[in-house]
């Protein structure tokens, strides 16, 4: 089940992030918490938070800005059923476009963003810093998708 998120949740939620390794940051996610023109989803199993996706309004379009799921419940439908949620609230907003970037190295999730109808739009050479498992590999990519609402 997948239900909007609020500041009382902001414990369960940073708890979550340090498992899910999204690179949202406590920070961000207090921000946008406490934002009208942004929205944190939560997806809930056996009364658990297990995933979560921080989604901002902008003018025209609106961003997923991070999209976490716990390693243990990857692959359970999770991170479907939060782009599901993202995109009706991007379109209740009555954005145009929904925007995303995305790790290049990050192959299940640009399956999930593709099978989600997102489209390539371009990329931005060397945005992320090297992941703690890959510090001597550089920075990374980051691939720019999109979806016309």
């Amino acid at each position: 089940m997948v239900t909007e998120l609020n500041i009382e949740h902001l414990g369960l939620l940073t708890a979550l992030e340090r498992q899910a390794l999204s690179g949202a940051s406590d920070s961000q996610m207090l921000e946008a918490l406490g934002n009208d023109d942004a929205c944190v989803l939560g997806w809930w199993q056996k009364g658990e938070l297990q995933g979560y996706a921080i989604v901002t309004r902008l003018p025209f379009e609106a961003e997923l800005q991070a999209i976490g799921v716990l390693p243990e419940c990857r692959r359970s439908g999770a991170g479907l059923a939060l782009m599901e949620a993202v995109l009706a609230k991007a379109k209740g907003w009555s954005s145009e476009r929904l925007l995303l970037e995305v790790r290049v190295g990050n192959l299940s999730a640009i399956r999930l963003y593709k099978r989600s109808g997102f489209g390539e739009d371009g990329v931005r050479k060397g945005y992320y810093p090297p992941l703690p498992s890959q510090a001597a590999a550089g920075r990374e990519d980051a691939l720019l998708m999109s979806q016309v609402l």
